[in-house]
């Protein structure tokens, strides 16, 4: 499926679900979402952009290899669960902090980095299990 249509359409597509993916993570405690949905659209994104431009393409766009976004992400997520430990409360309590960020107060909370940990995990295993299997189908 490597039509003139589908490679004009694809990059649009790809940047359409990244930020969507963004959305579905920031808005995950709240609502339905958070970072397990939002990693596999991101993932799903690449993997459409994969099959427009190739496997080369897509490592190209990601610049870093899926496994050590995966890995990243793992580094946050227990990150997040040891911040508790510091603070003298049980594991995986949510923390919170209230930056002042160009004069808007912004609630952060280790939840949300757990979150974020989360959505790279998903996002780099889902993304190094499609490249490898595109990478197989074009040999």
């Amino acid at each position: 499926m490597n039509t003139l249509i589908f490679r004009t359409i694809a990059p649009f597509i790809t940047a359409l679900m990244l930020l969507f993916s963004v959305f579905i993570l920031l808005r995950g405690h709240n609502e339905p979402g958070g970072g397990f949905i939002g990693g596999l659209i991101a993932a799903s994104a690449l993997a459409i952009y994969g099959i427009a431009f190739g496997v080369e393409a897509v490592r190209r766009a990601i610049r870093f290899h899926p496994l050590a976004i995966a890995g990243f992400g793992l580094l946050l997520s227990c990150i997040a669960g040891l911040l508790s430990i510091f603070f003298a409360v049980p594991f995986m309590t949510g923390l919170w902090i209230y930056p002042t960020v160009v004069g808007v107060e912004v609630g952060l909370s280790s939840v949300m980095l757990f979150d974020l940990g989360v959505y790279f995990v998903v996002l780099g295993a889902v993304a190094s299990i499609a490249l490898a299997l595109e990478e197989r189908e074009v040999d």
